[in-house]
């Protein structure tokens, strides 16, 4: 994967030096938006078959402990094979939509702080080492691409979060317009 689909995200623009502050930098974006919207429009799930916000911040924050610990591993082991991560199944076994916001938020930016640590302790040679990455297809990837990833898990799912909250908002809107309406 060279260029996201969805949400525009190009691996070869980001520069190594960019992903360590981009890391930290999204991270915080996440705790603006957990900690300045309400729980029940966080938790809500206004388009079918869709994560609600929450949801999201909580896959990433564990994407991006995952990835760290693959970072860890391919610079430990001779071209591993990552375990997946599990990622639908986490939502329900972690009760991810249940979790508290404000605990997400400084949980998310704690993984991508220790994961920006990590990366900024790796001599230039690690960043070549490999492991075997099984999505989104399965491929040989080096760590400097799964900090790329990192950024691009952060980055896609930041965006799904805004289009979750705002569908909630929306429907909320929705909701109060037709409450007043039969009340009238």
């Amino acid at each position: 994967m060279e260029r996201c689909a969805e949400c525009g995200y190009s691996y070869d623009t980001l520069g190594r030096p960019e992903i360590v502050p981009e890391l930290r930098a999204l991270a915080g974006r996440y705790g603006y938006l957990l900690e300045g919207a309400d729980a029940e429009r966080l938790r809500a799930h206004p388009r079918a078959n869709v994560w609600s916000a929450l949801e999201y911040a909580c896959h990433v924050r564990d994407v991006v402990c995952v990835q760290r610990q693959r970072i860890l591993q391919a610079c430990t082991e001779e071209q591993p094979c990552f375990a997946p991560m599990r990622r639908e199944e986490r939502v329900l076994e972690e009760s991810y939509n249940t979790q508290e916001p404000t605990v997400v938020s400084r949980e998310l930016v704690a993984a991508a702080d220790q994961m920006a640590r990590t990366l900024e302790q790796l001599e230039e040679g690690a960043w070549s080492r490999t492991g075997v990455y099984s999505w989104p297809t399965t491929a040989v990837r080096t760590v400097d691409w799964i900090g790329r990833h990192s950024v691009h898990e952060e980055t896609h799912h930041l965006r799904d979060m805004d289009q979750s909250l705002h569908a909630s908002k929306e429907q909320t809107g929705q909701r109060e317009q037709t409450d007043q309406t039969t009340k009238g």
